[in-house]
């Protein structure tokens, strides 16, 4: 797990080329995870990418001339992004570009809403749950000796013809490159980055006493011009609650200390 620096500049970098993750999707993370696996192969490259010493326009220059002809802009971009960040580790600028090509795939299917999220997140859980209940399969999966593409077309088998391109895609990656990890321990990453997503589009509302139909209703309005899109409510009733109402999107909290859009809210609540 990242801590300090590296940390802090995995969520830096995700804030920042968000928009391109957004329009990319599944397409943009083959391009990122093709690049990890060049990242992964060179220590020499994850040195240079990683040391302080390097200016950040030598690192960019670095990432121009090894990507710059056989990747779109987009992942260009995104390259250059975490290039120029601080990394605690050389490990920890792989582990970043993974969790980000992630993001990427999840992107696509955040397209449908909560529900394409939801059916993703489904998707990678069930194959955990089908490769957990049986030690072959496992065993099958963890074959050195068998080739990779009958390792890649039994996961494809696991995962069922319906499954998402993303679903696809995150699965094929933690059979073929688990860099170190099980395969259900890489889907369970991939899993994570998917929930965390998912949390984007869950309202956990808090309210000093319960609802009524209409005023859920105005609240719903409220929270979708507040946050720019339609989210699903969880509604739970504290009487203690500061201010009569907390609400709660991923990382952005609205309660009585946040006094404008809360008042904001309790308007359209009222009518």
């Amino acid at each position: 797990m990242m801590t300090g620096a590296s940390r802090d500049s995995l969520a830096a970098s995700l804030e920042a080329v968000g928009p391109v993750l957004d329009e990319g999707g599944v397409a943009l993370a083959r391009e990122l995870f093709g690049a990890l696996d060049v990242v992964d192969e060179h220590g020499a490259l994850r040195r240079a990418l990683t040391d302080p010493a390097w200016t950040t326009e030598r690192r960019h220059g670095l990432v121009d001339s090894l990507f710059g002809a056989r990747v779109t802009p987009g992942a260009l971009q995104v390259l250059k992004d975490l290039a120029g960040r601080r990394w605690s580790a050389e490990r920890d600028l792989g582990d970043a570009l993974e969790t980000v090509a992630a993001h990427a795939a999840a992107a696509e299917a955040a397209r449908g809403g909560h529900a394409g999220l939801a059916a993703l997140s489904g998707e990678l859980l069930a194959f955990n749950r089908t490769v957990e209940d049986s030690h072959e399969v496992q065993r099958a999966l963890t074959d050195q000796h068998a080739p990779l593409e009958a390792r890649a077309a039994l996961a494809g088998r696991l995962l069922g013809e319906s499954a998402s391109p993303a679903g696809r895609l995150l699965v094929e990656r933690a059979v073929s490159a688990p860099r170190g990890l099980k395969p259900s321990a890489a889907v369970r990453k991939a899993a994570d980055v998917v929930a965390e997503r998912q949390r984007q589009w869950i309202a956990e509302v808090t309210v000093a006493r319960p609802l009524e139909a209409e005023q859920q209703e105005r609240l719903a309005l409220g929270l979708r011009r507040a946050f720019g899109r339609d989210l699903v409510m969880d509604v739970t009733v504290d009487p203690h609650v500061v201010g009569g109402i907390r609400v709660q999107v991923g990382d952005d909290v609205v309660d009585g200390s946040m006094a404008s859009r809360l008042h904001d809210l309790q308007r359209r609540m009222a009518g």
